[in-house]
């Protein structure tokens, strides 16, 4: 018997891991790729905060509110509106109370006026963000290690794509529309080809993302298995600030807070892009403290992270910032994988990039499925019946490609149309996401593979084309009042939407007129008889 060759088990490894676990890596790479707009996707869920207008003033409104709201309190955080948020958001943490992520009181308000703002609960992008390496419903570990089994099983199935596909960069360039499998094969060739680069980066840096965890044991060696002991010495060794019990000195005296509105003038001269946060330790006594930090740090080595400048609270005075220490080549490595894959540091142009590049893999994905089934359609005709394995990738793939966007669209509905007071409503938005995706897994066990694929694109298409309509009845949300304010984080939002609804409907149009191969080939002419020798006499 010949054994196979390099490239022919390659091929096998390439189509076997692509597809056992393909389902769940559609559904982290489309997720993964909403996560890059997560904040701006949480901002568009809350449209209470779509009145909010920043502008030179919204920071000293928000110590003005702070002054009356906890003029006692150990420390205040106000994180500043940015363009993917413009709305306020400050903290504080009473006296005694441990500092730290997590704690103390929160609150929300209009960057215009400082008036606090009810907002709904929800979790926004943020359950999309947690989704793509979390899942849902189960341990965090399990659902962790889970997600880095498919990661790493995707980093097989590309390695593996590009040395089964020795002509994979000729035949990026060759399209055949309506030729069945070979369309599929070419799209699929071309999603893979197109943004290699990136599904390389973005696998590999998510699999270095779990190395704590996938690898712990240099970790577990030196510090005794106490992993948070290495994360806190490796956070003070970037010069971050311890957090501990905030503790009234016994020489404090009541002092006025110096005005904020010069020092955030000093740091626009200092940093370009201006400051992000403030934070105040012991505001209205003698030892207050302020510190900014700058909007959006570039370095990939510190993971994005930005600089600080501090402040004397009652004089205004600068003060010594801590020095961060030298970052270690492997760690450096580490952080510009990591930075890559979490792309915090990155302007919109950018972000919008690793968008359509996480969309070509999420295609890349969806093409290699549907080629699975494509390419074992002859097979099935000849037995005269769709073995069971086969029906099971049909309907799997189609309650995955089509009703995970479909499901997307529920969540985004329930956000919009579920009571602003409903008890545990946060709950309730993501019930209705798994809701919806298990009936899209049941939904193609009850109709025709062709049908159930129509009818899944097309609600879809019909949840995303209607968000904007809706959005319509609230204020300073629909389309046209976003256009005039210039409010392009909801234009984008609404925009992206209606292309969505589109692609999807247009797919489900597509799919209608395809007519198989089987069902295009005339029938043969039938030859017509020789003449018989007695005819012919």
């Amino acid at each position: 018997m010949k054994q196979p060759s390099f490239r022919q088990t390659n091929a096998w490894l390439h189509t076997w891991t692509g597809l056992l676990l393909g389902w769940l890596l559609y559904a982290v790479f489309l997720t993964g790729t909403l996560s890059f707009f997560h904040q701006e996707i949480s901002f568009w869920m809350k449209p209470e905060l779509h009145g909010s207008v920043p502008d030179g003033d919204s920071a000293i409104r928000a110590v003005d509110r702070l002054q009356q709201l906890a003029p006692d309190a150990a420390q205040w955080n106000i994180n500043l509106p940015t363009e993917r948020n413009p709305a306020l958001e400050v903290q504080w943490f009473a006296q005694g109370e441990r500092i730290g992520k997590g704690g103390g009181q929160r609150l929300t308000l209009d960057a215009a006026t400082g008036e606090p703002i009810t907002v709904r609960e929800t979790r926004g992008g943020g359950f999309l963000y947690r989704f793509h390496f979390e899942l849902y419903g189960m341990p965090r570990v399990t659902a962790r290690w889970i997600v880095a089994v498919a990661t790493m099983v995707m980093l097989v199935a590309i390695i593996s794509g590009v040395v089964t596909h020795k002509k994979i960069f000729k035949d990026f360039f060759t399209f055949r529309p309506r030729k069945g499998q070979r369309s599929w094969l070419d799209a699929h060739n071309a999603t893979a080809v197109l943004a290699l680069p990136f599904h390389f980066m973005i696998t590999y840096s998510g699999l270095l993302l779990f190395m704590y965890m996938l690898m712990p044991w240099g970790v577990n060696s030196a510090y005794q298995g106490d992993m948070q002991a290495y994360f806190s010495e490796a956070g003070n060794r970037r010069g971050a600030p311890e957090r501990d019990v905030q503790r009234p000195a016994s020489n404090e005296q009541p002092a006025e807070l110096t005005a904020i509105a010069p020092l955030l003038a000093q740091a626009e001269q200092h940093w370009p892009r201006g400051a992000a946060s403030i934070r105040i330790s012991n505001p209205g006594s003698s030892r207050a403290v302020i510190e900014l930090r700058e909007r959006g740090g570039d370095s990939l080595i510190e993971r994005g992270g930005s600089e600080q400048l501090r402040f004397d609270g009652v004089t205004g005075g600068s003060l010594d910032t801590p020095t961060a220490a030298a970052i270690p080549a492997t760690n450096a490595v580490y952080n510009v994988f990591s930075s890559l894959h979490l792309i915090r540091f990155a302007g919109p142009p950018l972000r919008w990039l690793f968008f359509l590049s996480g969309l070509l893999g999420t295609a890349m994905i969806a093409t290699g499925l549907v080629l699975w089934v494509v390419k074992r359609l002859p097979e099935r005709r000849k037995l005269g019946r769709t073995p069971f394995g086969h029906r099971l990738v049909e309907v799997l793939n189609i309650g995955t490609v089509a009703g995970l966007p479909l499901a997307i669209g529920v969540y985004f509905w329930a956000n919009r149309l579920l009571p602003a007071g409903l008890t545990q409503r946060t709950d309730w938005e993501i019930r209705s996401f798994l809701l919806a995706w298990l009936l899209c897994l049941l939904h193609p066990l009850l109709r025709s593979h062709k049908r159930a694929w129509q009818e899944q694109l097309v609600a879809a298409a019909v949840l995303f084309a209607s968000l904007p309509l809706f959005s319509l009845n609230l204020p300073y949300s629909g389309l046209p009042s976003t256009l005039v304010s210039g409010n392009w984080l909801l234009v984008s939002m609404d925009l992206t939407l209606l292309a969505s609804a589109a692609l999807l409907g247009y797919a489900a149009y597509a799919l209608g007129r395809h007519q198989p191969a089987a069902a295009r080939q005339s029938p043969r002419p039938a030859r017509k008889a020789l003449p018989t020798t007695e005819a012919s006499a």
